[in-house]
């Protein structure tokens, strides 16, 4: 369920959009199972995911002088923490289909932030927060460790392309097994508002998408990207 939090940001409109690039194994799975999958934040490409920038963890290194089990939390804890992560943006994303899809047989899945917080209702077992990711310079800039969430709201200024809003769990006080990740029950009718086949897949890829989604009786509208379409000159 998802749990607004005064200390996280999180952009105030719920219409906000925002998407979820993937392929279709990853897609299937998610309609199959009717969960949504949230990976171990340690195992992100970016292994900077949870850490702290120089000049905070100057200040954690004092502490930790006198109390080393403080740092200790901070490495462990990693691996309790895990992560869904969307891209906000108005429209498709040229960029995030080359990174996150593979062999012309993705999809993204368009949403708002409000259908987010709604579609996670429900999910009992574990409590869910929304956050926007803040992008700075981690040789120069502090980042807060008032919370056990700030390490993983913060990310490298080469990584601000990704324009992330992130669904953040901690897992730590309950009994879940966390091995690549976890799956959380969600309403997909209310998470996806539309889905997207990648704009250079063929016709008959579209077909299978909506073939697919309609024998799992998902009443879902589905285009192909209009990235490749036709120009009028």
């Amino acid at each position: 369920m998802y749990i607004n939090s005064s200390n996280i940001t999180l952009t105030e409109d719920n219409n906000t959009i925002v998407w979820k690039y993937l392929d279709l194994s990853k897609f299937l799975d998610m309609l199959l199972s009717q969960q949504l999958f949230m990976s171990r934040s340690d195992k992100f490409e970016d292994q900077y995911e949870g850490t702290f920038s120089e000049p905070t963890f100057e200040e954690i290194k004092k502490i930790a002088a006198n109390k080393p089990e403080f740092l200790d939390y901070y490495k462990s804890h990693r691996e309790k923490v895990v992560i869904s992560s969307w891209h906000i943006n108005e429209y498709e994303s040229f960029a995030m289909w080359q990174i996150f899809t593979k062999n012309n047989e993705g999809l993204a899945i368009q949403s708002t932030i409000g259908r987010l917080k709604e579609a996670l209702q429900p999910e009992n077992r574990v409590e869910q927060y929304i956050g926007n990711v803040n992008y700075i310079d981690y040789k120069k800039e502090y980042i807060p460790f008032d919370n056990a969430f700030f390490p993983f709201l913060f990310k490298r200024k080469s990584f601000q392309y990704e324009r992330e809003v992130r669904i953040i769990t901690d897992v730590s006080s309950h009994n879940i097994s966390v091995n690549e990740g976890i799956k959380i029950n969600v309403d997909l009718n209310q998470l996806i508002e539309k889905i997207y086949i990648h704009p250079k897949s063929e016709n008959w890829y579209k077909k299978l998408v909506i073939e697919l989604v309609s024998k799992l009786n998902f009443n879902i509208e589905i285009e192909k990207s209009d990235l490749e379409s036709d120009i009028l000159i």
